[in-house]
């Protein structure tokens, strides 16, 4: 089963995840069927809703911690222009110093919301997966399948016809090369079946109807119940924008034309609005400094939130309408939870704020202080110093050395020199080891 879609994701970060998610989404679906609307376009918002609020204490702190670093901004760059140009390692350690202090002083780390980031990252690659493949981890949907999968197994002519004339098989095709399928390992092969079938659009199932008469009335059966799981507003999410647009003019159908459109429209719009209630850092207007890292950084950012729109109305035409609208739904949450995030965020006495960051930042550092670890390096250097070798350089000796001029080749070399020192060493060896 290894390596079909269906099969839930065996990554080893993502996979695990993906498991968890794919319980809280069938939980999802098995409720809306006991109350007896069993949507997979619903299951899809409140899975993400849910989610998305289980998200929202790393959102919260990812978010806070753009809001102060906006406000800080200024303060940053003084410190980046006080110190511009000096490359010595007193300024480089006095500039890394006050950076340092700062980002205490605002209560913020200077690795920024990448610890957030990491966490979430495998949260959403794995609500993507989820979503995806819905019958993988939804175990009504995937019924729904059989016993239709199991005959199409059994059928001569069958399982190349699919291979060769579904549209939905092209993504797949690595599936069909693959040894198991060739070897015809039934978990497999039926397992590819409900990856296909579930990507199929309206057409590819009126076109296995129409060449296998004798399986008519399984194909309709899952075709109609399926269709139950997937229609939403008035749409089939199991198919495409894009097929949506073609069989609209095909039949001339203006409000299924309008479906196809308004889908990846609303998906680049909502997309569009969370980016613009994303904290800024710089002047939208301002030229980014080509000395200055961060605000490098900042102008891609601002290219990212251009082309991420445009990126996902693309995305969003070409895959079933459900991945589309769990982008909306996504984004729509998302600037939900900004505004409520930016709301208070901006209620906070920044003043009080800083005066508690700076207090908790000492107390760190006296806390530090006393660690056995810090005692321990202090009582080291100390012995250190205060220690005797066995062969100590007594003060005559230190005189002498002090005094010594080093001679090479007739030519006096200076006594600050390296090779003066190394030459005072040696003599200094040779001396006391007689």
């Amino acid at each position: 089963m290894t390596g079909a879609i269906l099969t839930p994701y065996q990554g080893k970060i993502v996979g695990p995840v993906a498991w968890i998610l794919g319980h809280i989404m069938n939980g999802i679906f098995n409720v809306l069927n006991a109350i007896g609307i069993p949507n997979i376009g619903l299951a899809i918002i409140i899975f993400t809703i849910v989610i998305y609020l289980l998200l929202l204490p790393l959102t919260y702190k990812q978010q806070k911690f753009s809001k102060l670093q906006a406000k800080m901004s200024p303060e940053l760059k003084a410190i980046q222009a006080k110190y511009k140009g000096k490359k010595d390692n007193d300024s480089m350690l006095a500039m890394q110093q006050e950076t340092k202090e700062l980002y205490a002083k605002y209560g913020v780390s200077q690795t920024g919301s990448c610890l957030q980031l990491v966490i979430q990252m495998p949260i959403l690659f794995a609500l993507y997966r989820v979503i995806y493949s819905i019958p993988a981890y939804v175990t009504i949907v995937r019924n729904a399948f059989y016993p239709l999968v199991e005959q199409l197994r059994t059928t001569d002519g069958a399982l190349a016809f699919i291979q060769e004339n579904l549209s939905s098989a092209k993504s797949f095709s690595g599936q069909f090369k693959n040894e198991l399928f060739t070897a015809g390992d039934a978990s497999y092969v039926e397992n590819t079946l409900i990856d296909v079938l579930n990507k199929a659009s309206s057409a590819d199932w009126d076109s296995l109807t129409s060449n296998f008469g004798n399986l008519a009335s399984s194909i309709d059966t899952t075709h109609a119940l399926l269709n139950k799981f997937n229609f939403f507003l008035g749409l089939n999410i199991g198919d495409s924008p894009r097929y949506m647009v073609q069989t609209a003019f095909a039949n001339k159908n203006f409000i299924l034309l309008i479906g196809g459109i308004i889908v990846p429209v609303l998906a680049a719009f909502t997309q569009w609005i969370n980016t613009k209630l994303m904290p800024q850092q710089v002047d939208s207007n301002a030229k980014p400094d080509p000395d200055d890292p961060a605000a490098q950084m900042q102008q891609s950012m601002k290219t990212m939130n251009i082309m991420m729109p445009l990126m996902s109305a693309f995305f969003c035409f070409s895959l079933p309408a459900g991945m589309g609208l769990y982008w909306i739904a996504g984004a729509v949450i998302r600037s939900i939870q900004q505004i409520v995030i930016n709301k208070h965020i901006d209620k906070i006495d920044i003043d009080a704020e800083i005066a508690k960051n700076t207090e908790k930042y000492k107390a760190k550092m006296e806390k530090m202080k006393a660690t056995p670890q810090m005692n321990r390096y202090a009582n080291m250097s100390t012995r250190n110093i205060q220690s005797t070798p066995s062969k100590a350089v007594n003060a005559d000796n230190e005189a002498e050395l002090q005094n010594v001029r080093t001679k090479l080749n007739g030519k006096e070399i200076r006594k600050d020199s390296l090779l003066a020192k190394a030459n005072m060493v040696k003599e200094f060896n040779e001396k006391n080891n007689k």
